[in-house]
């Protein structure tokens, strides 16, 4: 599931979904044609990361010689990486990881979105789904699902919905939905609705993963107490 937590903490440097998952997919690229060469680096995360989010960078650079509106958020995003930020990269990527996964896991989970696009926006941008394997375990048209996801993306930004873990006192309140969507990711993997396997591990270690990690968030068990 490396490619859920990169793809988390790409959502929070860029703040965009679509520009996150294409920096991802060309740092992967990249990846495959430079490393048989010069080896894995020895922490590839924060490699695959900072490939990225240049990417990005060159991504929103050709966008703002057609929008000039797009020439401050590039000069953003480069002011951000400071030559203090590039010596402590590594270690400040890895110790963000499993905040940001859960920071995505609430902000998909937000109640300004539908509730229906919680299940469907955490399968695919959380857990790396497929467009058509989770509309297969909803039962629905890939059409359909991939209309929810397209105004749940475009709903974030526009509301707009903060990516963050929510304070202990709004902790009970978003609970809800964020249980509900852990408790069908590891139905999902426990028996797959698409896909050639019967089950799907990474599915159910993922969701088993961040129900111990939410259970460090409780600031005291009251809290909980509705919860099972």
């Amino acid at each position: 599931m490396d490619s859920g937590r990169i793809l988390a903490t790409l959502i929070r440097l860029l703040g965009d979904f679509d520009l996150a998952e294409e920096a991802m997919h060309e740092a992967f690229a990249a990846a495959l044609s430079l490393w048989p060469r010069s080896g894995v680096p020895g922490h590839p995360r924060p490699w695959l990361i900072s490939t990225a989010r240049f990417k990005a960078i060159d991504t929103l650079r050709r966008r703002a010689r057609l929008d000039a509106s797009q020439d401050e958020f590039v000069r953003y995003l480069e002011a951000q990486w400071s030559s203090t930020e590039r010596s402590n990269e590594e270690d400040s990527f890895e110790d963000g990881l499993e905040d940001d996964r859960l920071r995505l896991i609430f902000t998909c989970c937000h109640p300004s979105l539908a509730p229906e696009a919680h299940v469907a926006l955490t399968l695919r941008e959380v857990c790396g789904l497929t467009t058509e394997e989770i509309a297969k375990a909803l039962l629905i048209t890939p059409r359909t699902l991939a209309q929810r996801i397209v105004r749940a993306k475009a709903k974030i930004p526009e509301t707009p919905i903060p990516y963050e873990v929510p304070t202990p006192q709004e902790l009970p309140k978003r609970l809800g939905a964020v249980l509900q969507v852990i408790y069908l990711v590891f139905n999902e993997g426990y028996s797959a609705a698409a896909g050639a396997e019967v089950t799907r591990a990474e599915l159910t270690d993922e969701a088993i993963r961040v129900g111990r990690l939410l259970t460090e968030l409780r600031p005291e068990r009251k809290s909980w107490d509705c919860f099972p």
